[in-house]
């Protein structure tokens, strides 16, 4: 049987902007297998922000019932918020995120200073990640050493060393050409092939969309199509 590693239902997101209401989610439903790849694409305003930040436990719903894991996450306080996103989602952002004073090894450690590892522990398992996605001799460099798509290496080797049940990917090739754009991609789709690794990536681009086995597409905080 086929483990759900996002369970999301009937999902509201209400904001307060002054003394206007904004829906930015209307009762939306997705569940998300374990190893599945898929895109989440929308216009701006459409919503898909805001479902990544709920999936990705950095913000919470207004109503519904979110189950990540099989853990349920939308009555947790803001420390078990942390906590679960720090064991369970790995994130990838379009401008890396990364500290620009801290080697390639230094920045693919920081998520597990949170988790009982000691300093030998995390070394190693950071360096067993960078050389999965192919920087092992990049380790000591510093991110104005490395070019754009070796950036976002290190950010995907980041993202994986907590072992997270998904890894969110937010426009991960925005900031690189074409090339660097298509080595990422692939690297994602290999490291979800090795590992069984859940890929969520929110995309404007078509071409990337694509690469994905699944898209949902959502309109005014609903689902528009899910194929």
């Amino acid at each position: 049987m086929t483990k759900l590693v996002v369970e999301a239902k009937d999902i509201t997101k209400v904001y307060q902007m002054g003394e206007v209401e904004v829906h930015a989610l209307r009762g939306l439903s997705v569940n998300i297998e374990q190893g599945e790849i898929l895109s989440i694409m929308g216009p701006s305003g459409s919503g898909k922000s805001t479902l990544m930040n709920i999936l990705g436990c950095l913000d919470r719903p207004t109503a519904g019932e979110y189950h990540l894991n099989g853990e349920s996450v939308e009555t947790l306080n803001d420390d078990q918020l942390a906590e679960i996103r720090n064991r369970g989602v790995g994130f990838v952002f379009q401008s890396f995120n990364l500290l620009p004073r801290a080697t390639a090894l230094a920045n693919v450690e920081l998520p597990m200073r949170y988790a009982v590892l000691n300093g030998r522990n995390r070394k190693q398992v950071a360096t067993e990640a960078l050389e999965a996605v192919g920087l092992g001799d990049r380790i000591h460099h510093r991110p104005n050493e490395l070019s754009g798509g070796q950036m976002q290496r290190v950010a995907i080797a980041r993202a994986l060393v907590n072992n997270p049940a998904i890894i969110m990917a937010d426009e991960p090739t925005g900031n690189l050409d074409t090339k660097s754009g298509d080595e990422i991609m692939a690297l994602l789709r290999n490291l979800n092939k090795e590992r069984g690794t859940t890929l969520i990536i929110v995309t404007h681009d078509p071409e990337v969309a694509e690469l994905t086995d699944r898209i949902i597409s959502i309109r005014d905080g609903r689902i528009a199509e899910d194929a």
